[in-house]
């Protein structure tokens, strides 16, 4: 007997569904109001709700919020893990769960907005996946790979500060800051703009906060018409310099992995974690870290540095019990 397949999760919207369309469109219009990135918006919450939650609806025909059940989510979940992907294919655990968890906060807008009953989606166990890092020696050969002053104080300010791609190359002139403090110390650091156009203050150390200012005024090229701190190597066809991109830094860091023979796939987000895991390995506390790198809650640092090791931990647990402590 013939057996009978389902059809792919991601078919065509059908106009019977304009309640549920138009309640995402909306939603859509709330995350922006909030100041979320356009990345997140289009690249996740977009795709999620339109490319993948709607057609699942429509093919249901399910119009309408109150249509919707923790029954029928589940099956939506279930879906998602038989033939999800691309052609049908099953999807993976991380991208399953994306998908939910997506799904999930536009149904808390929509009962917290009164449109719809109190849902839930189901929860999603996944894997965890351990984190690559490059040691300290190979954060070097990166940098010394690097034949020009530009390149190389991009490697070391990855990998000092655990700043963005997108971060670094939005640095203007003026991010660069020493800020004069009561007791006549100065505290050094790079203002970054992060996600959700939010602000923050990453401390840089004094040797690279001079480093920093004598590539603006020996290697930054004069006269650019930018205020950003890093530009492209060679002038547009106008004359003037355009600044460095996300791609360009991408492009530039993976050649250089390549030149110096790390032997693994190098990005600039491998010398965040690298910068994460070393600053804990070191004793740093995971509410600094957070703060450091722009995240506003401790889940991400707990979930994706679970790849610290037992020795990590009795290090750390050593200095809490061999430290001072206070007379009680």
């Amino acid at each position: 007997m013939a057996t009978m397949t389902r059809p792919p999760l991601t078919i065509a919207l059908s106009r019977t569904a304009p309640a549920l369309e138009s309640l995402v469109e909306e939603y859509l219009a709330v995350c922006r109001d909030k100041g979320l990135s356009v990345k997140t918006i289009s690249g996740v919450y977009g795709y999620t709700l339109r490319d993948k939650f709607l057609p699942w609806c429509a093919s249901r025909n399910l119009t309408e919020p109150d249509q919707l059940s923790d029954q029928l989510l589940s099956r939506f979940a279930g879906d998602l893990r038989e033939h999800g992907g691309k052609n049908g294919r099953p999807l993976a655990p991380h991208s399953i769960k994306t998908y939910v968890t997506t799904v999930g906060f536009f149904l808390s807008w929509l009962h917290e907005t009164g449109q719809s009953a109190e849902l839930s989606m189901p929860s999603q166990r996944v894997p965890r996946k351990l984190v690559d890092i490059l040691t300290r020696q190979e954060v070097q050969r990166l940098e010394d790979a690097a034949r020009n002053e530009r390149d190389k104080l991009i490697v070391r300010l990855l990998a000092d500060t655990g700043v963005r791609e997108g971060e670094l190359v939005g640095l203007r002139l003026a991010d660069v800051r020493d800020i004069k403090q009561p007791d006549r110390r100065v505290l050094f650091s790079l203002k970054v703009t992060g996600k959700g156009s939010r602000d923050r203050m990453v401390p840089i150390q004094p040797a690279m906060y001079r480093r920093v200012q004598a590539y603006i005024q020996q290697y930054r090229p004069k006269d650019s018409g930018s205020t950003r701190l890093f530009l492209a190597s060679r002038k547009r066809p106008h004359g003037d310099y355009a600044p460095l991109t996300g791609s360009g830094v991408r492009q530039m860091i993976g050649a250089l992995g390549e030149q110096a023979g790390i032997g693994k796939r190098v990005y600039p987000h491998l010398l965040r974690h690298s910068f994460a895991t070393a600053f804990l390995q070191a004793g740093g506390s995971a509410l600094d870290l957070a703060k450091i790198l722009g995240h506003s809650s401790l889940t991400m640092i707990t979930t994706v540095y679970a790849h610290l090791s037992d020795t990590d931990s009795d290090r750390a647990m050593m200095r809490f019990l061999t430290g001072p402590r206070d007379e009680r």
